[in-house]
């Protein structure tokens, strides 16, 4: 039942999924990614800056000049898989007096964490909910943006996720999901894997006393669908005038889509 491999992306059928370079059960998937969240959920943002250097910063800067939250006018936002509250903040920040933000998270424990960073600093502008990105407990056309930053991947049906992503946006509302992708320099190629492989999950150690849970994240990032696969599975969810763009030689890509029925 167990593949330590490092071949291409994917379930091997609809009963099983990748869960880093293991092949688990589909049933199981959910539980192993709330354990290795809610063990590393205290450390999340300092493991982010140590292991980017930073750059998460940039990206994530990028994804919200994309998302161009409206400054005068109502603007709702969904933010999936954001416990920390990271992507949240800054939308409120970008957006006007009327932008209001849901901070979706699977995992209560992250979610904790998002709602003692917020503290009272935004009011009534945002709410945190416990939720699955695969059946979200929110109505249709309900939201002007969504976004999903280094969740989707842990998702174990991510074509489920994204046919709710769509389902829950308004006609006009725009999908933005900024993911690990694939490196296409070749000596930033071997300089990253070998980063990732031996320097991540001993910081993960050191850090966050947690070899395991960055030992998973890192491969988890090597089993994702290439960019041209996921924009056709964000194209298959429905979406239209799907986009990506690679940043850092290709480390991280934003994909877009919006619904535009």
């Amino acid at each position: 039942m167990t593949r330590r491999d490092g071949t291409a992306a994917g379930n091997i059928s609809e009963d099983t999924a990748d869960f880093g370079f293991e092949t688990v059960r589909l049933s199981e998937k959910q539980g192993r990614v709330d354990d290795v969240f809610r063990s590393v959920a205290k450390r999340y943002d300092l493991m982010n800056d140590l292991m980017s250097g930073g750059l998460h910063r940039a990206w994530k800067s990028h994804l919200i000049s994309m998302l161009r939250p409206s400054r005068s006018a109502p603007f709702r936002h969904l933010d999936v898989a954001g416990g920390t509250g990271d992507i949240a903040f800054r939308t409120l920040e970008a957006g006007g007096p009327q932008t209001r933000v849901t901070v979706l998270d699977i995992n209560e424990a992250m979610l904790r964490v998002g709602a003692e960073r917020a503290a009272d600093r935004y009011g009534e502008r945002i709410a945190f909910v416990t939720g699955n990105a695969e059946a979200l407990p929110l109505p249709a056309d309900t939201y002007d943006g969504y976004t999903i930053a280094f969740g989707i991947r842990n998702v174990p049906r991510i074509p489920v996720a994204l046919a709710e992503a769509y389902r829950v946006l308004k006609p006009g509302g725009r999908f933005l999901c900024l993911e690990f992708s694939r490196v296409d320099v070749p000596v930033l190629e071997k300089i990253y894997d070998a980063y990732s492989f031996h320097v991540i999950p001993r910081i993960g150690a050191k850090v966050a006393g947690d070899r395991e849970s960055y030992q998973y994240l890192v491969e988890s990032i090597r089993k994702f669908p290439s960019p041209l696969t996921f924009a056709g599975m964000i194209e298959e969810a429905g979406f239209s005038r799907v986009t990506h763009r690679v940043l850092s030689g290709g480390i991280v890509a934003i994909h877009s889509g919006w619904k535009v029925a």
